[in-house]
């Protein structure tokens, strides 16, 4: 896959708030979603995660703070905006075109980034422009493993197959910056350690990855930094070992006697 041409830029959190009401669902966070490397945030039900990401992702607008993307403020950016930007997202509920086959799902992600108009593909681009869509696609089928399904329509498929497609659309855009909501969900071991190895390597090619995920074992085995959530703040970050021996981090989320805590539904 031909690097992005970002692969320089650090996305941030600078200062970030998000409140609802009267809950603060982020409050004053500060983070850094470097280039090379995987970044997770982990954190019990409704420490604020899915809040932050959506921040990051563009679904959302902080209340107060920055997002920045290298030197540039796209805190008011859309999130359509910030996916031309090279910053793509997968979803905590799975979101595909049923009615599509696998390999055109890609498709939409390789022609989104690329800038096609709607009317370049409902009636089709240059010869050239879809040799290069093609390449892109079969390039991220082949990444997430999903080559012999490329021309399974999505609706046929189950749901952790279809996590590994919405990997695949957001690769097949060519970001250099990926937003991984939950993608290990659904996945069984196979799939789990085959996207283990692929965001080493993808972070080893040059991609800021950031991953909101309740697999600890996935997370504390691929994670350069571990950043630990509640009640809308960050309150311990570092690599996986100085994480797990952290007082804040177990006390929050990491101990097993303060319940199950990892695992959660809707908000968190």
């Amino acid at each position: 896959m031909t690097a992005p041409q970002e692969s320089g830029r650090v996305l941030r959190a600078d200062g970030l708030v998000r409140h609802f009401g009267g809950l603060r669902a982020v409050d004053g966070v500060d983070m850094a979603v470097p280039p090379g490397q995987v970044t997770a945030v982990i954190g019990p039900n409704g420490a604020g995660k899915s809040t932050l990401f959506h921040c990051l992702a563009g679904a959302q607008r902080p209340d107060a703070g920055r997002v920045r993307f290298g030197d540039r403020d796209i805190t008011r950016l859309a999130d359509h905006r910030r996916a031309r930007l090279g910053i793509a997202r997968t979803f905590q509920v799975v979101s595909v075109f049923a009615s599509l086959s696998v390999a055109d799902n890609l498709r939409v992600g390789a022609e989104n980034r690329a800038g096609a108009s709607a009317t370049a593909r409902l009636f089709g681009l240059p010869d050239a422009a879809r040799g290069r869509t093609r390449d892109v696609v079969d390039d991220a089928l082949a990444r997430v493993g999903l080559t012999a399904l490329r021309d399974v329509p999505c609706g046929r498929l189950p749901t952790g197959t279809l996590r590994l497609v919405e990997l695949g659309r957001a690769l097949a855009s060519r970001p250099s910056v990926l937003l991984l909501d939950e993608p290990a969900s659904g996945l069984d071991d196979t799939e789990t350690a085959r996207l283990r190895a692929l965001l080493r390597t993808l972070a080893g090619e040059g991609l800021a990855v950031l991953l909101v995920e309740h697999d600890m074992e996935l997370v504390f085995n691929v994670a350069d930094m571990v950043h630990v959530m509640a009640a809308g703040r960050i309150v311990a970050s570092g690599p996986p070992a100085r994480v797990r021996d952290d007082a804040a981090a177990r006390a929050a989320y990491l101990d097993p006697a303060a319940g199950d805590g990892h695992r959660e539904d809707g908000e968190s």
